[in-house]
């Protein structure tokens, strides 16, 4: 099930959206390396954190899936968001020195051709940092947060994917060790609950961090991929070229056998 662009941005408006938001950024925060002229890209649903630590970067766009929709974004200026597939993203070969996917791995159809299609756009340096949720946390079982819809990890898992992908993992992370409760006397102890959390359990955070590298003395075999979408155009009405014809054969046909 994919998350819709209108339900994430009305549960990040929401009280217990907004601590998962601080959560998360605390957790970036611990494995996020400033680079200087950074063209940074954001895939899935990333704008509270691209707007955090986007401002130094040269570029900054946000893509996100077409199965979940767009937004504009930034408010004011050049629009920086475009509707993308993740496993044909609109991009030159090494392009882009980092790119932060959340609310993305854990629905896209193929994980290992989306990290395919991210490693082709990278630069020989770059790095991927991915925000999941943890199979074994609290949040993937409940289905009123955007973090229990889509496909958990564990570390394991996540480890394996990168490293047949091509890239290693160097840092790791994790966030959201309050339950995910939108009772207002839950959350007045989300910090003690987070501290707690981080210190105590941590294999039961809510999402898994993780930074990868982009690995190159590897090598990867060249294939031809045929695309598996197929392009049709909004407007066109289906079905209607094809019942004409088959009104216009049936018509000359009667017209053949009818006699004079």
């Amino acid at each position: 099930m994919h998350s819709d662009i209108v339900d994430l941005r009305s549960f990040y408006s929401t009280t217990l959206g907004r601590l998962a938001e601080r959560s998360i950024t605390m957790a970036l925060s611990s494995i996020w390396a400033a680079v200087p002229n950074e063209r940074l890209v954001g895939l899935g649903y990333t704008l509270p954190w691209l707007e955090r630590f986007g401002t130094d970067a040269e570029r900054v766009f946000a893509f996100m899936p077409a199965t979940q929709g767009a937004v504009v974004w930034p408010a004011s200026g050049p629009t920086s968001t475009a509707l993308v597939f993740d496993e044909e993203l609109p991009l030159v070969d090494s392009c882009i020195d980092r790119m932060l996917l959340v609310h993305s791995l854990e629905h896209v159809e193929n994980p290992r051709e989306t990290l395919n299609e991210i490693w082709r756009v990278l630069s020989p340096a770059g790095r991927v940092v991915i925000v999941v949720p943890n199979r074994r946390g609290v949040w993937a079982r409940f289905e009123h947060t955007p973090f229990g819809n889509g496909r958990p990890f564990s570390r394991g898992q996540l480890t394996e994917l990168l490293r047949e992908a091509n890239f290693t993992p160097a840092s790791w992370s994790d966030a959201l060790f309050f339950p995910p409760s939108p009772r207002r006397f839950m959350m007045r102890f989300h910090n003690v609950l987070e501290r707690a959390g981080r210190r105590f359990w941590p294999i039961f955070s809510g999402v898994i961090v993780v930074e990868a590298q982009k690995r190159l003395y590897q090598g990867v075999p060249a294939a031809q991929r045929a695309s598996r979408r197929v392009f049709v155009p909004v407007l066109s009405p289906h079905g209607a070229t094809r019942l004409g014809r088959r009104a216009e054969g049936v018509t000359s046909t009667t017209r053949q056998v009818t006699p004079s």
